[in-house]
């Protein structure tokens, strides 16, 4: 990490290059020659990570119906405040038509089920730990006091369970004391007070060192923030709403989720095996946890609220009709709510962890026709999304206003008081590899950066492999990419950034609303639990 001139990065050792090319592919290429080749990579990027093998026959595409998510309902409304109750429990689920997956869930269900709040009406949300593991649950997006952030080491401990030690391991604070944990047992409250734009956010697992594998076994829901401006604009609504959540995911031969792990357990030992070192792909494609699914629609604009919830893959997502025609994707809004104005694409990337918020019109395709949701980076069956089925005929009286919104922050370059650089790339961690952020592995013991409340800075971040950035608590504004403009899927408040290989994006923020110690990190979700996460102290 560097402030001005000050760079630090050169305190990381090289990998060998007889290790780094034994890692594979682009991420052994960069280890050994750095980011010049990262940034002739940029041309064309590859997919960071390598894609398990499942071991059971495969559905066909575009059969199962797409599920979607329950909502929860509030247990209490009293005192101006909604309660919410969540157990996370061990289930299972039929996933592929008759085989029977074991998961960890929130609530018995893959997705978790849904909250949906309103702008400004504070909730509070109790999870309960009945898993075999400790557990953290962290608002993804969500502008949210430090204390109920869900920071990886604030840990829920089963029950059985009395120690909050770190597990032993090759780095990223594996066994380190941090004397700022907050450790409970069995429940935590989560207190979330809402005072933001309504969007779409998710929420997830973001234990220390195992966020990857518990995300992969299900640990995961969508929470939609809602407000009486965005209702007045008339958009899709009611069933035309859909929210999306892709993943992607392996099963082995017993039916269950395969998953790289050292340490099967979760327990003791994090980590994945060699060859996914740079990201673990699943060879199915799920959205609301069903495989390659179908949904009938009928002849009238629908809005999708899209989340990769994936761990490593990224997506480049076109709607295609069977007559070959591919269908404007209308952008109106990104991870942290509304755009000021519509952006239409043809093609829209979306990398792990990040939201669109895209209408797609169905009022031109025939009923009885189809339209294929597809990933261009996808190879094989991971080139298949899911489809909509135009079921009949209908009148539509939704529309999509020229104005979004008019709320959005305008922060200048010259409103700022700082500017930072970050890289993002691998190097050695205990003599091991890891994932660094300005050649340092994460630390819960040590503040990165410290930022004074209210503060506007520019971050340069810049990257060797693909590395989606996320900062908690705030959301910010992409001014460029490789020193260009930014690209037309950057508009907008967003809180997660896609860093491609080799390239280098700055953004601005203002460090608002709340005092304490946060997080910004990789959200590939390996990269996250071998080291590439960072403290940010807001005083």
């Amino acid at each position: 990490m560097r402030e001005h001139d000050e760079d630090r990065s050169g305190r990381a050792q090289g990998l060998s290059r007889r290790r780094a090319l034994s890692i594979g592919g682009a991420l052994g290429l960069v280890a050994v020659t750095g980011l010049s080749t990262a940034a002739a990579l940029a041309r064309r990027p590859s997919i960071t990570g390598a894609e398990l093998r499942s071991a059971v026959p495969l559905p066909p595409a575009f059969q199962v119906p797409l599920p979607l998510p329950a909502v929860l309902a509030p247990v209490s409304t009293s005192g101006g405040a909604d309660r919410y109750e969540i157990t996370q429990r061990e289930a299972s689920a039929e996933i592929l038509p008759g085989v029977k997956t074991p998961l960890w869930t929130y609530e018995g269900a893959f997705p978790g089920p849904t909250i949906e709040s309103r702008r400004g009406r504070p909730i509070t949300v109790t999870h309960r730990n009945e898993l075999p593991v400790p557990t953290v649950m962290h608002l993804h997006g969500g502008h949210t006091p430090a204390a109920s952030d869900g920071y990886p080491t604030d840990l829920v401990l089963p029950e059985g369970r009395h120690d909050a030690a770190m597990p032993a391991g090759h780095g990223s604070g594996h066994g380190m004391d941090d004397p700022r944990a907050v450790v409970t047992h069995l429940t935590r409250d989560h207190d979330f007070p809402l005072d933001q734009r309504p969007t779409l956010l998710w929420y997830h697992d973001h234990r220390m060192d195992f966020t990857a594998p518990a995300i992969w076994r299900g640990l995961a829901g969508l929470h939609i923030v809602r407000d009486d401006a965005e209702d007045d604009l008339g958009l899709p609504a009611g069933r035309r709403e859909l929210p999306l959540m892709i993943t992607d995911r392996a099963f082995g031969a017993d039916g269950g989720l395969a998953y790289p792990a050292l340490d099967p357990t979760l327990r003791e030992r994090p980590g994945v095996r060699e060859a996914y070192l740079a990201g673990v792909l699943g060879d199915v494609i799920l959205v609301n946890g069903a495989p390659w699914p179908v949904h009938e629609v009928d002849t009238a604009r629908h809005r999708l609220r899209v989340l990769n919830a994936s761990n490593a893959r990224h997506y480049e997502l076109e709607a295609v009709a069977d007559d070959g025609r591919r269908l404007d994707l209308v952008q109106i809004g990104a991870d942290q709510g509304l755009l000021a104005a519509p952006v239409t694409h043809r093609l829209l990337p979306i990398a792990p962890a990040e939201r669109y918020d895209v209408i797609i019109d169905f009022s031109g395709v025939p009923a009885g026709g189809r339209v294929r949701l597809l990933n261009r980076l996808g190879v094989g069956r991971t080139r298949d999304v899911m489809a909509f089925q135009v079921a009949r005929q209908a009148t539509d009286d939704s529309r999509i206003p020229r104005t979004l919104s008019d709320d959005l922050p305008a922060w200048r370059r010259s409103d700022a008081v700082r500017v930072r650089d970050f890289s993002f790339r691998t190097g050695r961690m205990d003599g091991d590899h890891g994932w660094l952020i300005g050649g340092l592995p994460f630390d819960p013991a040590r503040t990165d950066v410290t930022v004074r409340l209210g503060d506007v800075e520019v971050w340069r971040l810049v990257a060797d492999v693909h590395h989606p950035v996320h900062l908690h608590l705030v959301g910010f504004r992409v001014l460029s990419r490789g020193g260009r403009a930014p690209l037309p899927h950057d508009a907008g408040l967003k809180d997660t950034v896609s860093l491609r290989p080799g390239e280098a994006v700055e953004i601005i923020t203002r460090f608002d609303g709340y005092r304490g110690r946060y997080l910004f990190h990789c959200h590939n979700a390996e990269h996250e639990d071998m080291g590439m996460m960072a403290n940010l102290e807001i005083i």
